[in-house]
């Protein structure tokens, strides 16, 4: 499983290189270029996290929360700002584990998208990792409007080892769904996902289908918990991000799975989705193989993004860090780096004095007083 993880990892690394040379190159420019940090600082920052697809919202996000923690920790130079940014999209991005709260319940996982994003392999890969966590999984084939749909989720079922229910090319996808569901409960079934046909989301009556859909499952299972997740193409940039809204018009999203994340320019959707939507991205696809497909972890993502290794982050500051502190001052700061020059230079050993010596200052002190003494306090920087 490490190795599987770590194979992901990499295949993200450099899924996002293009990405990565849109963005992160003129960040640095930013950052090691200028001079102070100034309105022309934060005004070149948000140029580049906006024509990095990151959106608007999410980018003034970033910047204020910026703002705030660069005058909280009284810094000076640019180039001390970068792991505030690192963070902060980490923050935006975060995911609660409640997300994935249809993994422990008796569940029906929605799908929907347009056509071309991959939805049908996204199902057989989905329905790849529940299996494995040991839930009794179906699917539901309804998109009997795409030639041989039923044909490849088939493939992709079996590659799972999954059951499928399935009707016939043309049959009313909404019969199917009827079918599945009530199969999904004779068989005490733990996860039921349904498959949709790609249908364009300015199309009324395609939408209504949907909402039909969605309506004959609330009416026959209303008891199962209910997960609408919609995947979007991560190379259509901004354009994923109307998908979602019409979408979400006619299904109550919980999440987004995002897929072709291997080689696209426009990865800074990713960091968009979350902010603008408020839709949390619960899975990304990196490939076309059945294991391509992982719960999205901000950590992973952004370190990717920003080539950073997973060791380099253990030391850094985060804001939940300083709040847990006192409140940070530079005379405060002073003091203690001249307590521990001092405190150094007492342990330095004397050509003067025997050892012997240096040992007796302590000699009248019990151990229950030097567990008492305060600790000094420790300070981090980059």
């Amino acid at each position: 499983m490490a190795e599987e993880k770590k194979g992901f990892f990499s295949r993200l690394k450099q899924g996002l290189n293009k990405t990565r040379d849109n963005i992160v190159a003129g960040i640095d420019a930013v950052f090691y270029g200028a001079s102070e940090i100034d309105d022309d600082f934060y005004e070149e920052l948000e140029e580049i996290l906006i024509m990095g697809d990151i959106g608007v919202n999410a980018t003034n996000d970033i910047i204020e929360r910026m703002k705030e923690e660069v005058k909280k920790r009284h810094l000076r130079k640019p180039c001390e700002c970068k792991e505030l940014l690192v963070q902060s999209i980490k923050e935006q991005m975060y995911v609660e584990d409640t997300a994935y709260d249809f993994e422990r319940e008796q569940s029906i996982i929605f799908i929907t998208g347009v056509n071309g994003v991959g939805k049908t392999t996204s199902v057989g890969k989905l329905a790849s990792i529940l299996k494995q966590q040991g839930k009794k999984v179906l699917i539901a084939a309804a998109d009997t409007f795409r030639a041989a749909a039923g044909e490849q989720l088939a493939e992709w079922a079996h590659r799972a080892g999954v059951d499928m229910v399935g009707g016939t090319d043309g049959a009313d996808p909404a019969s199917v769904i009827f079918d599945a569901v009530n199969a999904a409960k004779a068989r005490n079934v733990d996860v039921l996902i349904c498959d949709t046909a790609g249908r364009l989301h300015n199309k009324k009556n395609l939408m209504e289908e949907l909402k039909k859909m969605n309506r004959i499952i609330d009416r026959e299972f209303p008891d199962a918990h209910r997960e609408n997740l919609i995947v979007l193409d991560g190379t259509t940039g901004q354009n994923a991000l109307v998908q979602a809204r019409e979408f979400g018009e006619v299904a109550n999203l919980t999440g987004v799975i995002l897929t072709k994340m291997d080689g696209t320019a426009k990865g800074g959707i990713a960091v968009a989705i979350q902010s603008e939507l408020n839709v949390p991205v619960k899975y990304i696809g990196v490939g076309e193989k059945i294991e391509d497909l992982q719960k999205f972890n901000a950590d992973e993502f952004v370190n990717a993004l920003f080539d950073i290794k997973p060791e380099e982050t253990q030391n850094i500051v985060t804001a939940s860090n300083i709040d847990q502190t006192e409140d940070f001052d530079e005379t405060q700061l002073e003091e203690e780096q001249e307590a521990q020059t001092i405190d150094v230079q007492e342990k330095e050993p004397s050509n003067e004095e025997p050892e012997t010596l240096q040992e007796s200052d302590n000699d009248d002190e019990t151990e229950e007083e030097s567990l008492d003494k305060p600790k000094k306090k420790k300070w981090f920087f980059w």
